[in-house]
């Protein structure tokens, strides 16, 4: 829905090697590197992005939220996530206070954003 998002994080590198990691199941890679510190990433031949950039401000917290195609593509975004040194906000499941189709997953970056994956499909 969105053409992209940018955001400051405290520790570039970290962040995003963070992101990378996390998003590597849903086809996430970086498009755009900014030297020195700052990177767009996106799926190949995505209309939209995320840009991440370092900064020392205290930005408020975000919810960001990433479309997956299937509900593996989320269950393994919440294992890359916590493999790359996220917190769990939220495991894999439906979230019927959504609906009963929104199969959701959340964990807190580095900077604690909350970052979801979700699919949308009936499962299988």
């Amino acid at each position: 829905m969105f053409d992209h998002v940018k955001f400051g994080v405290r520790d570039f590198e970290l962040s995003r090697a963070f992101y990378l990691q996390a998003l590597e199941p849903i086809g996430v890679t970086v498009v755009t590197d900014w030297p020195p510190n700052g990177a767009e990433l996106s799926q190949p031949g995505g209309l939209s992005s995320l840009c991440l950039y370092q900064t020392e401000e205290q930005p408020a917290h975000l919810h960001i939220a990433f479309m997956a195609e299937s509900r593996d593509q989320v269950d393994a975004f919440y294992r890359a996530a916590l493999g790359a040194g996220g917190r769990d906000n939220g495991p894999p499941g439906i979230r019927p206070q959504y609906s009963d189709r929104y199969y959701a997953a959340f964990v807190l970056d580095p900077d604690g954003h909350n970052i979801e994956a979700v699919c949308h499909r009936a499962e299988g």
